[in-house]
C-alpha cells in the first residue's frame, strides 16, 4: 500500500472528471445531452480497453456473472449521466458539483432501504445535516420558479442535477451488489458500453420528434474536439480512480472526492465567469462535512466500499 500514491491519483482522476464536466458545458449551449453522453462514453471505451490490454486483463475483465445488473447499472447510470450534462448547461459549475454531493448521503438510505443494511443515529444524523446543506443550495433557485425566463431556467437545472444525483445513488446500490460477483473492470467497460448504446437511442427519438431536446445536431468542429476530449479524459480518470484504490484503503482517498469543489470553483471562475455565491458555499461546506463524516463513520464500523467505489462516476 502506497497512501500518499493512492491520493495523488484520486486527485488527479477528481480534477479529471472536473475537466470532462466544463468541456461537456462548454459545448451544451448547442449539443443536447443525449448527444454529449454518447461522446462521453464511446470515446471512454478505447481508453479503458487499452488499460485492461496494459494490465492483462481483457480475458478475465471482461466475464460477466450478472449480464441483468450490468443492463440495469446501465440504465440507472446513464440516465443520471444525462440529467447531469442537462443540468451543467443551465447552471454554473460549481453549484451542479455541490447538488452531486447529495449522491453519497442518498446512497445511505438507498442502502439501508434496498440492501437491508443497518443505518445507525449517528449516519441518520449526517444525513439530515446533508441535507439542510442541499436545501440551502437549492433556496435561492425554487424561489424563482415563476421569474423571470433565466431564472426559471436555473430553477430547472437544480431539478435536474437533484435527479441525477438520485439516479447516480441508486446506480451505487446494483454496482454494491454487483461487486460481490463481478470485477470491476467488467463494471466499468459494460458501462461505457451500455451508455453509448442508449444514447444512440436518443439519435432515433430525436429523428422521430424534431425539434425536442432528444435531437441530436451535427458538432462544429471546435465542439466534436471538445466532446472527444470529454470522452477520454473520462475513461482516463475511471483508469485513475480505480487505481487509486489499489494503493490506498478507501476510508483513506474517499474525502478527496470533495476536492472536486475547488477545482470547479476555479475552473467556473476562470473559464465560465462564474463567482459562487455565500448560499451555495455555505450549503456544499455542509453537505461535504456530513459526507466526510459518514466516510469516517463508515471506516469506524469497518464496512468495505472500496470496490464499489472503484466503478463509481460522478453521473453514476
Amino acid at each position: 500500500m502506497s497512501p500518499f500514491k493512492g491520493i495523488a491519483l484520486k486527485l488527479c482522476a477528481v480534477l479529471l472528471f472536473i475537466i470532462m464536466s466544463s468541456l461537456i458545458k462548454a459545448t451544451s449551449e448547442h449539443v443536447p445531452p443525449g448527444e454529449a453522453v454518447f461522446f462521453r462514453s464511446f470515446f471512454a471505451i478505447p481508453v479503458i480497453l487499452a488499460w485492461l490490454v496494459i494490465r492483462r486483463d481483457l480475458s478475465t475483465g471482461l466475464r460477466v456473472k450478472s449480464p441483468m445488473g450490468h443492463f440495469w447499472r446501465g440504465v440507472v447510470g446513464t440516465t443520471a449521466m444525462a440529467l447531469m450534462f442537462a443540468g451543467l448547461g443551465l447552471l454554473p459549475l460549481p453549484e451542479v458539483t455541490a447538488l452531486s454531493y447529495t449522491a453519497p448521503l442518498l446512497v445511505v438510505v438507498f442502502a439501508a432501504m434496498f440492501l437491508d443494511e443497518k443505518v445507525g443515529v449517528f449516519r441518520i444524523g449526517a444525513v439530515a445535516l446533508g441535507l439542510v446543506g442541499v436545501l440551502i443550495v437549492l433556496a435561492p433557485r425554487l424561489t424563482t420558479l415563476s421569474g423571470p425566463t433565466v431564472q426559471t431556467a436555473e430553477a430547472v437545472g437544480a431539478v435536474l442535477v437533484l435527479l441525477g444525483a438520485t439516479c447516480a445513488a441508486l446506480a451505487q446500490i446494483y454496482i454494491r451488489k454487483l461487486v460481490q460477483t463481478e470485477q470491476t473492470s467488467a463494471i466499468v467497460f459494460y458501462f461505457s458500453m451500455t451508455s453509448t448504446i442508449l444514447s444512440l437511442m436518443t439519435m432515433l427519438i430525436g429523428f422521430a420528434l424534431p425539434g425536442t431536446p432528444f435531437a441530436w445536431v451535427m458538432p462544429e468542429g471546435r465542439e466534436a474536439v471538445l466532446l472527444i476530449l470529454a470522452g477520454l479524459f473520462g475513461g482516463l480518470a475511471q483508469i485513475f480512480i480505480t487505481s487509486a484504490y489499489r494503493f490506498a484503503d478507501a476510508s483513506v482517498i474517499a474525502p478527496f472526492d470533495y476536492a472536486s469543489m475547488l477545482f470547479a470553483i476555479v475552473i467556473g471562475y476562470v473559464i465560465f465567469d462564474e463567482v459562487p455565491t455565500g448560499p451555495m458555499l455555505l450549503g456544499a461546506a455542509l453537505v461535504i462535512l456530513a459526507g466526510i463524516t459518514i466516510i469516517l463513520r463508515e471506516r469506524h464500523l469497518g464496512l468495505q466500499r472500496g470496490k464499489a467505489r472503484e466503478a463509481k462516476t460522478p453521473q453514476g
